[in-house]
């Protein structure tokens, strides 16, 4: 499963992404993720296939255009929970991720 996470610049979510990838592996499901800051994320989606877009917390309020980024590309897109978007919230997000396994 290919997941993308966009954040304000790309960094805090970088630590997150980590800890999820770390998690995901312990659980032997297959994830392949990254983390982009909000400037980059309408041309991401444009030239590649994600399965699912993440919104970091910091970045709530832009969802909507976002929105609109993920539906063009026909990308399903979550929010991510505050307490899920630390790295001992891991497991949590990783629930989350899995509700849009194929």
């Amino acid at each position: 499963m290919k997941v993308v996470m966009v954040c304000s610049g790309g960094m805090s979510s970088a630590i997150v992404v980590k800890a999820i990838l770390k998690e995901a592996e312990k659980q032997q499901f297959d994830l392949e993720m990254i983390a982009v800051g909000s400037g980059e994320i309408e041309n991401i989606l444009k030239t590649s296939a994600y399965d699912l877009l993440l919104v970091a917390p910091q970045v709530k309020h832009q969802y909507a255009t976002f929105e609109g980024y993920a539906n063009e590309a026909g990308v399903p897109i979550d929010k991510v929970e505050p307490m899920g978007y630390t790295p001992l919230g891991a497991p949590k997000t990783l629930i989350q991720i899995k509700k849009y396994n194929k």
